[in-house]
């Protein structure tokens, strides 16, 4: 064996124990990392966890010490009476049907105006974009009243106006999340397009909106999300129990049913299932629309 081979030999050595060490630290890190990331998820999920588990519960067993949280005999019945206690099907049916006009109206609104912000040119572009995110700055509070006042002059309190008609004047938030990503799709794609004669609406219907799925998806899912759950604009607006939404039919059952604990927290758990699927199986493009990744390949 010649010198050299001797002298490599324990360098070769210390450098594999260094990178084994390295592997090592590095697989520690994550292991303490996911760790920490479940332990938080189980404690994320305790209430719902007792909430699903007092919903299979009868009255009596609500409240016993120590808590139960596996029913002996489950009551799937709880979610069946539910529907007879309270019209919680014509709930459901009122908030499906403002959601979907807002998602709707939403998309289009804010689609529309964040592509004259990001694909045209135009004097005081700019300075618009820049009122309209200040805008985010002014509390929905001040000018609830003002709004209270012309939907009550135009005879529209207590009916679904004032529910959907704002979404279809765009959102400054939302605005911007599509104006972002409409800028991140190359501008040689409108080019091509005025060559081949499409107009402006052409462009934005069959070039723009193909390619912002992932954008105009979580548009979608956070309109959805904040129209299922609004209780605040309902409230205001809306006095006839045969229009209320299910916030409000939550809100009603929970003052005339408050110690049917059991029901509550079934009828609270269906409420819910409409937000927890669309996230989970939209969640692919929610995250895309978010990190604004633009096209690909």
């Amino acid at each position: 064996m010649s010198l050299e081979t001797q002298v490599q030999r324990p360098s070769q050595l210390a450098a594999h124990h260094r990178r084994g060490s390295y592997r090592l630290r590095k697989t520690l890190g994550k292991i303490i990392i996911h760790a920490v990331l479940i332990t938080g998820a189980v404690f994320l999920m305790v209430p719902l966890l007792w909430m699903f588990s007092t919903s299979l519960k009868s009255l009596g067993t609500v409240m016993v010490i120590p808590p139960e949280w596996i029913p002996e005999e489950p009551l799937w019945s709880n979610y069946a009476e539910i529907f007879q206690v309270v019209p919680f099907g014509l709930y459901i049916r009122n908030t499906a049907f403002v959601t979907l006009a807002d998602v709707v109206g939403k998309i289009i609104s804010c689609s529309l105006v964040a592509f004259a912000f990001a694909r045209l040119r135009w004097r005081g572009r700019d300075t618009l974009f820049i009122i309209m995110l200040a805008t985010m700055m002014l509390p929905t509070q001040v000018t609830l009243v003002p709004q209270f006042i012309i939907y009550r002059y135009l005879g529209w309190i207590d009916t679904y106006f004032p529910l959907i008609l704002p979404n279809w004047f765009g959102g400054p938030f939302l605005t911007f999340l599509l104006r972002q990503f409409f800028m991140s799709i190359p501008l040689e794609l409108d080019d091509a397009a005025r060559i081949d004669g499409a107009t402006i609406f052409g462009i934005y219907w069959r070039i723009i909106l193909p390619l912002s799925k992932p954008g105009l998806a979580a548009v979608g899912i956070f309109t959805f999300n904040a129209s299922w759950n609004d209780f605040f604009a309902p409230l205001i607006y809306l006095h006839s129990r045969e229009r209320y939404t299910l916030s409000l039919g939550l809100r009603s059952f929970q003052d005339q049913n408050y110690t049917e604990w059991h029901l509550l927290m079934a009828a609270s758990l269906v409420a819910m299932v409409p937000v927890l699927l669309i996230f989970f199986f939209a969640q692919k493009y929610f995250i895309q629309g978010i990190v604004f990744t633009g096209i690909k390949g």
